[in-house]
């Protein structure tokens, strides 16, 4: 999706009126530098998902399968996603401007740190959710979510020269637009109507976030506790129940659509195009709830 939205964007702004040298280069309304970024994007994004995929072998059990299999996928994934950011970086050089390396180059410290407080275990014991608020966890999903595709939006403007508000809008596009996917993506299991089963989520989705935020913290890990069963098994269906009783979710949606509105606003720098109306239309997409 990342790369699309690339395209999208670049084709939606269009050549810029400042620089028209070389707009020979162009085709379907895309400069080849643009569509370099887009391939660049979508192997980073990859290379991390591959990473992602690294098992953490001291938490591995008898019934997981054989211990040098998990050494030898965890070696694959290292190597894998190493590779893929490796080509990344050597695509990214040959596009042969300063700016651009520099805004790829600090989303993917971005992602790096991003990934490292996701997985950053809290002080206390067996907690299996973090003592944070909304706006740190906004923080931390712009990092580990929205920063590649953000500051690749503003990288495909800055390829074909176009202005420092024409840059600022596609960031802002960018970040609001995977935010508001994020947060559709954590309110799933609670707005899902068709679904008979109860699906596993994670205790530091936005719903649970905001939920924790209404109850307080002490609150919050008793619903936790008493949702606990034999081997500390989370009854998943009693939290979710639970979530939803409150303004979690509720609460979630609003954010959700408030980060959508921010994403079409910016679009609206941008001149009418069938281009513009597929970035608005994902952004409907995922702002859109039963």
């Amino acid at each position: 999706m990342r790369g699309l939205v690339v395209l999208l964007i670049s084709k939606a702004a269009g050549p810029s009126t400042a620089d028209l040298s070389f707009q020979h280069d162009m085709v379907s309304g895309i400069y080849s530098s643009q569509r370099s970024l887009a391939e660049i994007t979508e192997l980073i994004h990859t290379a991390f998902l591959v990473h992602r995929g690294i098992v953490n072998i001291g938490e591995l059990k008898s019934c997981d399968g054989p211990l040098k299999d998990m050494q030898f996928g965890n070696k694959m994934a290292v190597l894998s996603g190493d590779f893929l950011l490796a080509n990344a970086c050597t695509s990214l050089a040959q596009l042969q401007n300063t700016k651009v390396v520099e805004l790829i180059s600090s989303a993917i410290g971005d992602l790096v740190q991003g990934i490292y407080y996701e997985n950053s275990k809290s002080s206390e014991e067996n907690c299996l959710t973090d003592d944070i608020g909304i706006s740190r966890w906004k923080e931390q999903v712009f990092l580990s979510h929205s920063a590649l595709l953000a500051k690749s939006c503003q990288a495909a403007m800055e390829l074909a020269k176009h202005s420092a508000e024409i840059q600022d809008m596609a960031f802002q596009y960018g970040k609001h637009m995977s935010m508001s996917h994020k947060l559709h993506s954590d309110l799933q299991p609670f707005v899902r109507e068709s679904s008979s089963d109860t699906i596993a989520f994670s205790l530091n989705s936005a719903p649970a976030i905001l939920h924790q935020e209404f109850r307080g913290r002490e609150a919050w890990l008793k619903q936790i506790r008493e949702a606990q069963g034999k081997g500390n098994i989370v009854d998943y269906k009693k939290l979710q129940e639970a979530i939803k009783a409150g303004k979690g979710v509720t609460s979630a949606i609003d954010l959700c659509r408030c980060h959508g509105n921010r994403a079409l606003a910016a679009l609206e720098r941008f001149p009418p195009s069938e281009a513009r109306d597929a970035l608005a239309n994902i952004v409907y997409a995922v702002t859109r709830f039963p």
